[in-house]
């Protein structure tokens, strides 16, 4: 005991063990209350972000429901417009095919218009004439030339549009498949929730990427997509209407130029048969005229003979008569008679020389006549050989299209003697 009472020891005093006591107790109940705060305000934290995320999640799903409704618009907008820019770029296509047959088409007639040209080139003589056929043949090979210029400048214009098309096509293309994969990349980020086994977190997922746009420009870049699209295919539809008018013209001038040209044809082909027949006629005239004077000469030439007999019987009888002796060389009514009938013989052989030589010239010069009018004919018919030569060569232009075209009104030409009768086109 007097060791344990000696050992030193800290007392401390009621006072301090109930201020101890009750400082316990107070920090207690303080930890206890900051406690309760903390635990309330976590709960109320708790609540509000929860509605908050609850929320925040539900908007986001809205958004993302609108842009997906935005994007599925214009992706119709764009499918649309494509479709329209495909069937508009067909139908220029057919267009422009259109128009380059009918440019091939064309050279078929120019070939045959030149070719008509060179034929008659090799007419002769006379048969060489400007005439109205070679007047039609250079207007219609001029309008064909020009007819190519225009279709061929229509094919160029096509082919230029159809360029424009396409690069409008490519536009919408590449659009249409932007639309499509942010298409499915928000239809994919709202099918996703807090259970989805392919979320985690990323790293930086709120930095703005290279190349981001604002809505005000995503929205303004389609729709100028589809504005210069409509454009495009308007002009198309333009120059499609154009195209089209401008064929049924050519045709039209083509068809109208082709049947003036034969109608010409046509009608210099009768005239050219006409002159035939006349100088045939004329020939036929002048042959029958000639044997009627060759006939004439011989008669002219007998009756010559004949009295230059008789004139050698009057001379004998006169010089036989110069022979008689004395008295009886007299001068009597049969000298007289015989002198008279000398004279008169002699003139009669002149006027029958006279008249031999003059059926003799006219019988050179109607065959000289007769000569040319011979070669005129040959010629004549070397140039309705070439007529003839040129209207079958025409047939090339008609068995192209002469299925589609309606029968053409005939107009029939009698010439002056009645010996033809001929049918020619109406112009």
């Amino acid at each position: 005991m007097s060791a344990l009472s000696s050992k030193p020891s800290l007392r401390h005093s009621v006072s301090e063990w109930l201020s101890n006591n009750q400082q316990l107790a107070a920090t207690a109940q303080r930890e206890r209350h900051v406690s309760h705060e903390v635990r309330q305000e976590g709960r109320t934290l708790r609540n509000e972000t929860h509605c908050k995320t609850v929320w925040d999640e539900g908007d986001t799903s809205r958004r993302l429901s609108d842009r997906i409704w935005d994007v599925s618009r214009w992706r119709d907008v764009l499918e649309i417009c494509a479709q329209k820019v495909d069937e508009e770029m067909e139908a220029l296509t057919l267009s422009k095919e259109r128009s380059e047959l009918a440019l091939t088409a064309a050279s078929v007639p120019l070939e045959v218009a030149n070719e008509c040209l060179t034929l008659r080139e090799g007419r002769r003589g006379y048969e060489l004439v400007g005439d109205p056929v070679e007047a039609q043949l250079k207007q219609e090979a001029e309008l064909i030339e020009g007819v190519q210029q225009r279709l061929q400048r229509s094919v160029d214009q096509a082919f230029e549009q159809l360029g424009v098309l396409q690069e409008v096509r490519h536009q919408l293309t590449s659009d249409l498949q932007n639309k499509m994969e942010a298409l499915d990349i928000d239809t994919s980020c709202l099918s996703l929730t807090i259970k989805s086994p392919s979320i985690s977190l990323k790293t930086n997922p709120t930095r703005i990427p290279s190349g981001s746009s604002s809505p005000q420009q995503w929205a303004q870049f389609s729709q100028y997509n589809v504005a210069r699209a409509h454009e495009a295919v308007h002009v198309s539809q333009q120059m499609r209407e154009n195209m089209s008018l401008s064929r049924a013209q050519v045709q039209n001038e083509l068809e109208a130029q082709r049947r003036a040209t034969e109608f010409a044809l046509r009608k210099r082909k009768h005239h050219e048969e006409q002159a035939r027949e006349e100088l045939q006629w004329q020939i036929k005239t002048t042959e029958d005229e000639m044997a009627a004077m060759e006939g004439d000469i011989r008669g002219l030439d007998a009756d010559l003979q004949a009295k230059t007999a008789s004139l050698k019987l009057a001379h004998t009888r006169l010089e036989a008569r110069t022979r008689r002796p004395g008295m009886d060389l007299c001068r009597d009514e049969v000298q007289h008679g015989l002198v008279a009938e000398v004279q008169q013989l002699e003139a009669t052989i002149q006027a029958l020389r006279q008249k031999l030589s003059d059926a003799q010239l006219s019988l050179q010069k109607m065959t000289l006549h007769h000569s040319r009018m011979r070669q005129d004919l040959s010629r004549k018919q070397e140039a309705l050989s070439l007529e003839e030569r040129s209207m079958q060569c025409r047939t090339r232009i008609t068995s192209q299209s002469g299925s589609d075209r309606t029968a053409v009104p005939l107009v029939p030409l009698v010439n002056s003697s009645g010996r033809s009768n001929l049918q020619l086109l109406a112009p």
